[in-house]
C-alpha cells in the first residue's frame, strides 16, 4: 500500500500552477474585506454617529446588528447569481453593491439614511461572503485549498484592522465629519476590487455545470498540481454535474432535470434530503451557528465599551486598544492559514474553541470584579480582561474564525454547493445580528460580565458539537468529501437514452475563453 502510493506522493508540482491558483483566492477573498472593515470601523464610528446623531442604545443596537439581517438577504442572491451568470461575475456585484452602500452611510444626512446605507451594504456583504469561498474552494487543488480558502478570513481581519486604523485616524475630524468619513471611505477597497476581478477565471465546476468542459479543462490546467491531477479532477467534476465519463468535446449541453434546476436543488438540500445530506447540512449550520453564538461580533462590534468596562478611559485610549486587538486579530489568522493544510481542520477547531472558552471565563471573571468595584480600580482584573480579549480574538483566528467558510465551501456537493454556502452563511448572518443586536441589552439585564460567561456556556456546547459531529476533510478532493457523511457516488447512466439527452458539440474553433 505504501509503495503504491508513493509514486503519486512524490510527484512535482507545477510551481506557476501554484502561483496562478494562489492569485485567483487572493483576488476573489479581497471580496470579504468589505465585511471586515464594516465591523472593524463600526465599533469606533458607533461612539461618534451616537454624540452626533442623538440616538438612542436601542437604535444604536439596531445600526449595528441589522446589517447581519440584511446580508442574510444578499447571500440567498448571491447563491442564485452565482449560479446563473458565474462566480466571478458575482464577486463583481458583491463589490459593486458595497461601493455604493458606502457612499450613501459616508453622505448619511440622518438616521433613517444611514439605515439605508446600511441595507445596501449588507446586501453587498451577503453577496462577499457567499462567493468568495465557494469561488476559491472550486478553483483550488485540493492539497492546498484549505491554505487558499482561509484567505477569505484572512481578509475579514485584515479590513477589520483597517476598520480600526480607520478609527483612529479620523477620530480628530470635527464630530459631523468623523464617522462619515470613516464610512465613506470603504467604498475604496470595493472599486479595487471590481477591477482586480476581471484578471480571474470563471470556477471550473460552474464551467462544467453549464457544459463548457473546454473552459473548465484550461482553468484546471492552470490551477492544478499536476497534468493527471487536472484530468483526475475534470472527471471528478463531470461525475458529480451527471456527465458520463467517456462523452467529451469543448461544449455539451446539459439534460434539464424535471421540475426545474431550483426546484430540484432545494428539495435535495432542505425539502427532502437524505440522511447524508442531511448530516452535512446540520454540520455546516452547526459551525456557522457556534462561531457567532460564542460571542465574536460582541466582542470586536463592542471592543470600545468592553474595554471601558474594564477600567481603561479616553477615546484615545479606547481606540488604541482595539487596535491593538486588530493586530493580534490579524496576525494569528496566519497560524491557521499556514497550518490547516498540514495540522487538519479537526485539531485547530477543537484547540481554538477550547481556548476561546477558556478566555470567556477569563473575560467575564475580570469584567464582574471591575464591575461590583466601580470606584477602585483593581489592577489584576483590569490585566485579565485585557489579556482575555487579546487571547479571545488569537484563538478565534487560529481556528474557528477561518474553518468555518472553509469546511462549509468544501462539504457540499456541487449541484447544491451554492444554496448550501447560502444557508451557512444565513445561520452566521441570524446569529450575528441576535447576537450583536442583543448585547447591550443583555449586559444590562445580566451584567456584562455574565454575558461574556454565556457565551462561554455556549463555546463549551460548541466543542462538544464539533469533537462528535465534524469529520476531518483534510487533503481530500471536493468530489470525494461527501463520503465522509455518507453520500454514495452519484450513478451517471451509460446507455443510449442518456446519451442522446448529452448533445456534445464540437468547437471548430478556439473555446478556451476563461
Amino acid at each position: 500500500m505504501a509503495s503504491a502510493a508513493l509514486p503519486q506522493a512524490v510527484q512535482p508540482r507545477k510551481k506557476s500552477n501554484f502561483k496562478y491558483a494562489f492569485t485567483c483566492a487572493l483576488c476573489a477573498s479581497m471580496a470579504t474585506i468589505v465585511l471586515g472593515y464594516d465591523v472593524g470601523v463600526m465599533s469606533g464610528a458607533s461612539l461618534y454617529i451616537k454624540r452626533d446623531l442623538q440616538i438612542t442604545d436601542v437604535q444604536l443596537e439596531i445600526m449595528m446588528g441589522i446589517l447581519s439581517v440584511y446580508a442574510l438577504i444578499g447571500s440567498f442572491l448571491g447563491a442564485r447569481t452565482s449560479d446563473w451568470v458565474g462566480r466571478r461575475v458575482t464577486v463583481v456585484f458583491a463589490a459593486a453593491i458595497f461601493f455604493t452602500g458606502s457612499l450613501l452611510m459616508g453622505f448619511a444626512v440622518n438616521y433613517a439614511m444611514l439605515m439605508v446605507g446600511r441595507f445596501v451594504t449588507g446586501i453587498g456583504v451577503g453577496y462577499a461572503i457567499m462567493v468568495a469561498p465557494v469561488y476559491t474552494a472550486e478553483v483550488s487543488p485540493a492539497s492546498a485549498r484549505g491554505f487558499l480558502t482561509s484567505f477569505t478570513e484572512v481578509f475579514i481581519n485584515v479590513g477589520i484592522l483597517l476598520g480600526y486604523v480607520s478609527n483612529y485616524a479620523f477620530a480628530r475630524l470635527p464630530l459631523h465629519l468623523s464617522w462619515r468619513v470613516m464610512l465613506g471611505i470603504g467604498a475604496v477597497p470595493s472599486a479595487l476590487l471590481a477591477l482586480m476581478v476581471f484578471g480571474m477565471p470563471e470556477s471550473p465546476r460552474w464551467l462544467v455545470m453549464k457544459g463548457r468542459l473546454a473552459d473548465a479543462r484550461a482553468v484546471l490546467d492552470k490551477t492544478s498540481d499536476t497534468p493527471e491531477e487536472a484530468v483526475e479532477r475534470l472527471d471528478q467534476i463531470k461525475a458529480a454535474a451527471g456527465i458520463p465519463k467517456d462523452l467529451d468535446g469543448d461544449v455539451v449541453t446539459m439534460p434539464k432535470r424535471k421540475g426545474g434546476e431550483e426546484k430540484q436543488v432545494w428539495k435535495e438540500l432542505i425539502f427532502s434530503p437524505n440522511p447524508a445530506m442531511r448530516r452535512i447540512l446540520l454540520a455546516a449550520l452547526g459551525i456557522h451557528f457556534f462561531q457567532q453564538a460564542t460571542g465574536s461580533d460582541s466582542v470586536v462590534l463592542y471592543s470600545p465599551r468592553v474595554f471601558k468596562s474594564a477600567g481603561i478611559t479616553g477615546d484615545n485610549r479606547l481606540l488604541g486598544a482595539t487596535c491593538a486587538m486588530g493586530v493580534m486579530k490579524t496576525l494569528f489568522i496566519l497560524v491557521a492559514t499556514f497550518q490547516l493544510d498540514r495540522i487538519g481542520r479537526r485539531p485547530l477547531l477543537l484547540t481554538s474553541t477550547a481556548g476561546m472558552l477558556a478566555c470567556l471565563i477569563g473575560l467575564g471573571t475580570g469584567l464582574t470584579v471591575v464591575d461590583r468595584h466601580p470606584d477602585t480600580k483593581i489592577p489584576w482584573a483590569i490585566a485579565l480582561c485585557i489579556v482575555s480579549v487579546l487571547a479571545y480574538v488569537s484563538f478565534f483566528s487560529t481556528g474557528l474564525g477561518p474553518l468555518t467558510s472553509v469546511y462549509t465551501s468544501e462539504v457540499f456537493p456541487l449541484r447544491v454547493r451554492a444554496l448550501g454556502f447560502a444557508l451557512g452563511a444565513s445561520c452566521n448572518r441570524v446569529t450575528s445580528a441576535a447576537v450583536s443586536m442583543s448585547f447591550l441589552s443583555l449586559s444590562k439585564a445580566i451584567t456584562i460580565g455574565g454575558s461574556f460567561f454565556l457565551y462561554a456556556g455556549i463555546a463549551a456546547l460548541g466543542w462538544i458539537f464539533f469533537f462528535t459531529f465534524i469529520p476531518e476533510t483534510r487533503g481530500l478532493p471536493l468530489e470525494e468529501i461527501g463520503k465522509l457523511f455518507g453520500m454514495k457516488d452519484r450513478v451517471v447512466e451509460e446507455d443510449t437514452a442518456t446519451k442522446d439527452k448529452v448533445k456534445v458539440v464540437e468547437m471548430k474553433e478556439n473555446a478556451s475563453h476563461l
